[in-house]
């Protein structure tokens, strides 16, 4: 995807699926592109149609808990584009985890009892839930890995003051009820995700996106007590099976390690399952919407000239 000069446009970045511009300091336009990334590596060919799947379910999301806390979401002019507000963001990723999954499990199993400081109840096996959510913050790198960090930490260290995380921790809980309610309706157990906040002026917003397969895990709920009864896996609703599919074929990101080659076919199959995890999270139809780079040029700068009106 490339990149665009738009009016006013102070700054650019390019993440790691996300092309994020800053128009006079005031306004953020992210564009979802179709890259993929796993173990903090994109992936060297683009899967159609994602950058779409994630732009709308995000954009759903937010205007789904937007009377719970502020967010930063204004419009999405074009299918895969948004346009909000710029905030001043905080240094953490408020990580909430409702079942003893991925990270946790991890460090569960590995005899370790306590996680950013949470302790973690004895007898609990992969997958149980947590008899309350828990929160198990991260730190958020500008480059390499995010590191977990406890709450007394992030305070001591003023990376937000115990004022302000009061605030996005009471948030974080609720936007996770409030995303457990949505994924019930749709037959799916909320796992675990995360929420980034940030501020303009003394006003806290709910930033990026939320409740998307890239930032959450979903479980079927249908089958999910006999699954645990029997220890067998859960069936879930993420990216994990790109992970699991680059595991198999030897490449986590390490040094020395090659990205397997991504056929076309493949490429189709992780098209068609981010279809699928759309329609399955929102409960409608995926439209597909192809766009000329002229057409997302001019429509993001409509949108912005009446922003200014």
């Amino acid at each position: 995807m490339k990149s665009f000069q738009f009016p006013q446009q102070t700054n650019f970045y390019s993440g790691k699926v996300r092309d994020v511009y800053s128009i006079a300091d005031k306004w953020l336009v992210m564009i979802a592109s179709n890259r993929i990334s796993a173990f903090d590596v994109i992936l060297p060919k683009p899967v159609p149609y994602k950058g779409q799947v994630l732009n709308q379910i995000a954009a759903y999301m937010l205007n789904a808990t937007k009377d719970i806390c502020p967010n930063w979401l204004i419009s999405t002019p074009t299918a895969n584009s948004s346009i909000g507000k710029k905030c001043d963001p905080f240094k953490v990723e408020m990580v909430i985890r409702g079942n003893l999954t991925g990270h946790a499990w991890r460090t569960y199993s590995s005899g370790k009892r306590s996680l950013c400081g949470v302790t973690m109840p004895d007898g609990m096996k992969e997958n149980d839930f947590f008899l309350t959510p828990i929160i198990t913050p991260t730190t958020k790198a500008s480059a390499g890995h995010d590191e977990d960090i406890s709450k007394e930490e992030i305070i001591q260290q003023g990376i937000v003051s115990a004022e302000d995380y009061a605030v996005i921790e009471n948030y974080t809980r609720l936007l996770f009820e409030r995303g457990k309610q949505l994924a019930a309706k749709q037959g799916l157990i909320l796992v675990d995700t995360k929420y980034e906040f940030g501020k303009i002026g003394d006003t806290i917003y709910l930033m990026d996106e939320i409740h998307t397969p890239d930032s959450s895990r979903y479980f079927y709920a249908e089958g999910y007590e006999e699954r645990q009864a029997k220890g067998e896996r859960q069936k879930q609703l993420s990216k994990e099976f790109v992970r699991e599919w680059l595991i198999a074929n030897n490449f986590m990101g390490k040094e020395g390690q090659t990205v397997p080659e991504m056929t076309d076919e493949w490429i189709a199959v992780i098209s068609n399952r981010y279809i699928e995890l759309y329609e399955q999270v929102i409960g409608e139809k995926f439209v597909p919407v192809n766009y000329t780079d002229e057409e997302i040029l001019n429509t993001i700068s409509n949108a912005l000239a009446a922003l200014e009106n």
